[in-house]
């Protein structure tokens, strides 16, 4: 049997984009991740597929994990050759108990290795606006734990210093005790008009900061709900985040954005969302399946050079294309000779990935006005292949027959809705959604059909689609679009969405 190892990573704050290159690495890598309440599940989707997953969380005033069955746990996946990341959440060694467990894995004989990850008590001021250290303000700052009650005998945590020390004090775990700790620090000596701040879910698009003095800190944090986890910021430095405050000014920060693009796509559009501070739910509405019989796509592409176009209209087209090429035993080689067409960025992307340069791509990319311009370049007697989706509209087809040209249009893909997604759809409309957005015609009927014709759930949410067509498939169906994307690609949807709202929407 291999030697088994453990990691004691560090997941960071929240935000997953803030985990190290070499914790992400070793995600990825890893046979089992034991990880804790805390860390963003975002980041378990980097696991390879038959990864042990094992959620050792611990829920204040619920289910109790305790630290030595943790210990017990590691030890025991380390001595059956395990490569195994204990994924905690901030850094493992600032309040992480990441000591205790290093350990008890040297105790066990067992190898580890630490990777150090972003604590909160820098992340959440910093996505805050608020620097721990200013040159003009303070020079150093304190991290400490508030889970212990100032008023007991024994506590280890030295307020009296710490209200003496003059700078800043960052404190951990203290949402229970802010009352005991504001009393206890403005009785050794810290004024009462000392700047506080409190930031709850660091760095998450839901964060919530709450800003008061010393004196009136806990009276409200308790009327605005605030609770763990939060970081307590006390120091002169909280003046600055009205100034140079970032990722909570932002127009999309918190909200809620329903993703329905397929699954393999949707990371893209959420990608964008989250770097503008939304909060998107990723309900695929549409599956890309392959096509029962290949027959004919294959007979058209054995006799390619008999074709003056082929025409792509999206980059699921180019993958099932080239797909064929493949299982025939031929390369991009076999479209000398042929001029392609690419409507939209996305698709010329795509098309780029095998090595394709497109001949030409439309200034829009609305089927009407794409034909208009493939009209201009003399179909008249053109033999072209269109290689669509089955549930395609004519536009394409029709306009370019009108044109002179010979079109064989072939369907390649189908779309259909995802299984597990109807079992999701509650839970998501729980969440409460903000704004809706639509790729697709058929996301929007496929979510229509999900929410059986009760449109009603969406009543209050920004209705965003990609294009005009897509638009007035929601306005059928009974969604009124508030958001239509002057440039119909992903990018240029996010702008639309994010114009809206600078302007009040």
């Amino acid at each position: 049997m291999s030697e088994g190892i453990v990691w004691l990573v560090g997941a960071g704050p929240g935000d997953p984009n803030l985990i190290s290159v070499k914790g992400l690495r070793l995600i990825q890598s890893a046979d089992a991740i034991v990880f804790d309440r805390l860390v963003n599940k975002r980041l378990l989707d980097n696991a390879r597929e038959g990864a042990e997953l094992i959620d050792v969380g611990k829920i204040p005033g619920k289910r109790i994990n305790r630290q030595e069955d943790i210990n017990s746990l590691i030890v025991g996946l380390g001595h059956a050759g395990k490569k195994v990341v204990r994924l905690k959440g901030g850094d493992p060694f600032v309040f992480g108990r990441g000591g205790e467990e290093a350990e008890a894995l040297v105790e066990a004989g067992v190898a580890f290795e630490v990777v150090p990850g972003i604590t909160s008590a820098i992340a959440a001021p910093a996505y805050a606006g608020i620097p721990l250290t200013h040159r003009k303000l303070a020079s150093s700052f304190t991290v400490v734990t508030g889970s212990e009650d100032p008023t007991k005998p024994d506590t280890s945590v030295d307020w009296e210093v710490l209200a003496n020390c003059g700078d800043t004090l960052a404190i951990l775990m203290g949402q229970s005790n802010l009352r005991s700790i504001a009393d206890a620090l403005m009785k050794y000596g810290r004024s009462p008009e000392t700047p506080v701040a409190l930031i709850q879910w660091g760095t998450e698009p839901y964060q919530r900061t709450l800003v008061g003095v010393l004196s009136d800190i806990a009276d409200s944090a308790a009327a605005a709900g605030i609770g763990a986890p939060a970081v307590t910021v006390i120091g002169d430095v909280v003046r600055l985040r009205e100034a140079i405050r970032w990722f909570d000014s932002r127009p999309l920060f918190g909200k809620r954005v329903l993703v329905t693009r397929t699954r393999t796509q949707a990371s893209a559009l959420s990608d964008m969302l989250t770097q503008r501070g939304a909060q998107p739910f990723e309900l695929p509405t549409i599956e890309i399946q392959p096509m029962d019989d290949y027959a004919k796509l294959n007979g058209a592409l054995k006799n390619i050079s008999t074709y003056d176009w082929m025409v792509f209209s999206s980059a699921n087209a180019v993958d099932v294309v080239f797909d064929r090429l493949r299982a025939l035993r031929l390369d991009a080689r076999v479209l000398h000779g042929v001029k392609i067409a690419a409507i939209g960025p996305a698709t010329r992307r795509r098309l780029l990935r095998q090595g394709i340069i497109a001949d030409f791509m439309p200034t829009s990319f609305v089927a009407e006005a794409a034909v208009s311009e493939l009209g201009g370049l003399g179909m008249n007697g053109m033999r072209v292949l269109l290689p669509q989706a089955e549930i395609a509209r004519d536009v394409l087809r029709q306009g370019i027959t009108e044109f002179g040209a010979g079109v064989d249009a072939i369907s390649v893909y189908r779309t259909v809705t995802p299984k597990d997604t109807a079992e999701r759809l509650q839970d998501v409309l729980a969440e409460g959604i903000d704004i809706a957005t639509f790729t697709s015609s058929s996301t929007v009927g496929n979510l229509v059909e999900l929410l059986e014709d009760n449109t009603s759930a969406l009543k209050d949410a920004t209705i965003a689609c990609i294009g005009p067509i897509t638009a007035e498939r929601a306005a059928e169906l009974g969604l009124s679009a508030d958001i239509v994307a002057t440039e119909h690609t992903i990018a240029g949807l996010i702008e639309a969405v994010e114009s809206y709202f600078k302007e009040g929407g």
